[in-house]
């Protein structure tokens, strides 16, 4: 079986239409991707900022359980000490409230502080996301209006119109930070 395909199409404005097309949702594609790269870099950022942070917040209240502990037993030993004993368990209670003092306020900073890097990156993610769609919608798109050359059918050519559309759409969400989240598809394919 021989398919032959002729150089001279008949019908050149849908060539033309095929065309414009691709040419219109690649360049749009392109852009989508260097915003979409920079997106990435700065989600990587703050999970990294995030990890970091709870990492610090959970050393925080590490150090705050051992003051609390040697607290507890300096005061029990003090308590069978006199003279110079009581004084230098004095100043080791004194020096130990101070820390767990400090502790006890840095612990609710960082952990509020982690959480907005946490936030930040779902934040980030969602526009992520909407970039993600964008890219797949306008693949699909420019296939279909390659096969409507071949097939040289407007009907595909719409059809490759309708995905270009919603890819757009979702391209231009992520660039103007909307909050249109394509839900279903990203729970599909997440």
């Amino acid at each position: 079986m021989e398919v032959e395909v002729s150089a001279e199409a008949k019908d050149k404005r849908l060539n033309r239409l095929v065309a414009i097309t691709v040419v219109l949702l690649s360049v749009f594609t392109g852009l989508c991707n260097i915003k979409d790269g920079n997106l990435v870099q700065n989600m990587q950022q703050a999970k990294s900022d995030s990890v970091d942070t709870w990492g610090e917040y959970q050393a925080t209240r590490t150090k705050l359980h051992i003051a609390q502990t040697a607290r507890a037993e300096v005061t029990v030993i003090a308590q069978g000490t006199s003279g110079a004993g009581k004084a230098q368990a004095a100043q080791t209670l004194a020096t130990l409230d101070g820390e767990i003092a400090k502790y006890t306020a840095e612990a609710p900073k960082l952990a509020a502080k982690a959480q907005g890097f946490a936030d930040s990156y779902d934040a980030l993610n969602v526009h992520d996301d909407q970039f993600d769609a964008s890219e797949a919608l306008i693949s699909t798109a420019i296939s279909l209006a390659a096969v409507a050359a071949l097939v040289e059918s407007f009907g595909v050519l719409f059809g490759s119109w309708a995905f270009g559309a919603f890819g757009l759409f979702m391209g231009v969400c992520g660039f103007a930070r909307l909050a249109f989240h394509p839900d279903v598809l990203s729970n599909f394919l997440g």
